[in-house]
Formats: structure tokens, sequence, C-alpha cells
């Protein structure tokens, strides 16, 4: 039977919209314009770890604990030139504020296969629609800037909810915010555990974006796995 579905919230970072290239690129470019050579390879390597380290040591954004996003991201910047090999404190400061000014334009993201198509049409077909994302406040003017934010009735981030994916909260939010129940609710997502796992944990459909050859991952039944966004509908209307 056709699902009855009133409300579809998204996921955003490698469900609607993905890097145009890697971190360590961009970084790499960035420090080429100040006269400093890192090789891209080194710079995504130290990303991960500075990344890693900062969530764990301050978990969204820092949220709670005194800290601005922005603030937060300037650090993992430093850090992550700091472990390629770069200390001279005025260059790592312009670096990071340049950076982050970056990441929230349109030139550093690219819409995946099938993404605005498929918004497009879910929009016409009269859905309510959502954004629900672990990103920090840059998310609406990334949104803006890459021509989405007109698709949605509302984006929650982690950063201004004080909560992260996972949490249940977040996705609870997103049903009252339109008054549906959770059985009328599809999320759409990229990750297991954050996307997929955490709506149906809610009691909302979920469907899981996974390209073909993701191995390795936990099982998912195949009517809830889409290969790409364009198969959104026809699932949804099967």
């Amino acid at each position: 039977a056709m699902l009855r579905l009133r409300l579809l919230t998204w996921d955003v970072k490698d469900t609607l919209l993905r890097l145009r290239q890697p971190v360590g690129e961009s970084y790499s470019a960035e420090a080429r314009a100040h006269g400093v050579r890192v090789q891209p390879e080194v710079l995504s390597k130290s990303f991960r770890e500075a990344y890693g380290a900062q969530s764990r040591r301050f978990p969204n954004y820092g949220q709670g604990q005194g800290l601005s996003s922005k603030q937060w991201w300037l650090d993992v910047v430093k850090q992550t030139f700091r472990l390629s090999g770069v200390h001279e404190d005025g260059v790592l400061s312009l670096m990071a504020e340049n950076l982050y000014r970056d990441f929230c334009s349109a030139c550093n993201w690219e819409l995946l296969p099938g993404a605005s198509e498929t918004l497009s049409r879910c929009c016409q077909r009269g859905f309510h629609m959502g954004v629900v994302s672990n990103f920090d406040n840059r998310l609406e003017n990334i949104l803006v800037q890459c021509d989405l934010r007109h698709h949605f009735e509302f984006v929650l981030t982690s950063e201004a909810m004080g909560f992260a994916k996972p949490d249940r909260r977040i996705f609870e939010e997103a049903l009252r915010l339109c008054g549906v129940l959770p059985e009328q609710a599809a999320h759409v997502g990229d990750d297991y555990t954050r996307d997929y796992r955490a709506a149906r944990e809610v009691g909302m459909h979920s469907f899981l974006l996974r390209a073909a050859g993701q191995g390795g991952q936990p099982e998912v039944p195949p009517g809830h796995v889409l290969p790409t966004l364009s198969h959104l509908l026809a699932v949804i209307e099967k």
C-alpha cells in the first residue's frame, strides 16, 4: 500500500549536498595562497584527527560548554594545520577565518545527483518538508546559496536545537512543527545510526541513501534503501 506520508525530513551533508573536493584540497589551496606548501593528503589525515578529537572533547560544536560553533571550527582548522607542521599563529588565524567563510558558500558544495529534481517533485506532491541535520548555524546560508532553502518549511540544526542526531528530540521537534504523527513522516539520510535507525526509533519511516557496493554495513530491508535520490518517489508511491 502507498505510504500515507505528510512530512519528509532530510539530512543535508552527503544526502543533498556534498563537498566538491576533499577537505585537504581546500586547505592546501588556502595554504598555497599564503606561501605555505602542505600536501592535501597530509591535511586530510590531520583534519580527521583534529575533527575527531574536537568532537569527542566538545560534542555538538561545544554547545553548553561555552564555545561558539565558529570558535569550535576555527580551532579545528588551526589544529589541522598544526598537526601538518604549520605553526605560525598569524597565518593560522587568517587561514582559519578564510576557510570558515569559504565553507559557507556554494563554491565548496555541490548537489548530489537527483537532489534538486527530487525536492521539487516532493514539494509539488504537497509534502511538508524540513531539514534535520547535525550541522552548525551556517546551514541556512549554505542552503540559500545552493538554491535549496525554498523547498523547506524549517531547518533544524543540532547547534540550534542543542542536541544532535541520533537524539530523538530533534525528530520529535520536526513532527511537532508540522503537527504530524510519526507514522505520517519519513526521514531521508545517508547515515545508518544517525538517520535511518534514529528516525525509525521515533516511529517514523526512514530511507537510507546508500550507493551501490557500500559493503560491511548493517542490513537494511531493500525497500528502505535508495541507490540515488531519484528512487525516492517511486518507493513512496509504490
